[in-house]
């Protein structure tokens, strides 16, 4: 018994997989209230931005994700004990591990690096990810000096009814 040769039907086209250059990025400006919003539920929907994951045109190795404005940082809800956790950090020096809780730096100086920490977790390790990570900007208050890029408003809190919790 003889094996019929492969036989390419003629109808269907030669279908390439899309790779974007640097020509093909189009990169947007968003901007997300975080006001009440959960934590890792608004990392996550950042970090996606950031990759470029919510296009069509995705390629894993270029950098065509959003810049994404995050204003209100202070007033992000976290579940559970988590605003009693604490998050360790090592200073370089002999016996220089250091701790605060979430709730002691979301009451800081700087509450956005809570949010800044939490979408550099969700990002693969990497220089790609380094980069991707400049184009996210994190204000505490209401206030952003980006109104010159015009920013495309992005609801997160509308999007799920999981994604916003009242605090107590």
């Amino acid at each position: 018994m003889r094996a019929l040769p492969y036989v390419k039907p003629r109808d269907l086209p030669d279908m390439k997989t899309f790779s974007a250059t640097p020509a093909d990025i189009d990169k947007k400006w968003i901007l997300i209230d975080a006001e009440g919003v959960v934590l890792g539920r608004l990392a996550s929907i950042i970090a996606m931005r950031l990759r470029g994951k919510h296009k069509a045109s995705f390629t894993p190795n270029m950098d065509m994700g959003d810049n994404v404005i995050v204003i209100n940082a202070d007033k992000v809800q976290v579940t559970g004990k988590k605003r009693d956790k604490e998050n360790y950090w090592h200073t370089g020096y002999p016996g220089g591990i250091k701790s605060r809780t979430t709730g002691q730096i979301l009451e800081g100086d700087h509450p956005e690096r809570v949010v800044m920490q939490a979408v550099k977790r969700m990002l693969p390790g990497n220089r790609l990810s380094r980069r991707q990570m400049t184009n996210l900007r994190v204000y505490a208050g209401a206030e952003h000096p980006h109104e010159a890029q015009s920013p495309e408003v992005l609801d997160v809190k509308n999007k799920n009814s999981k994604n916003t919790r009242v605090a107590y």
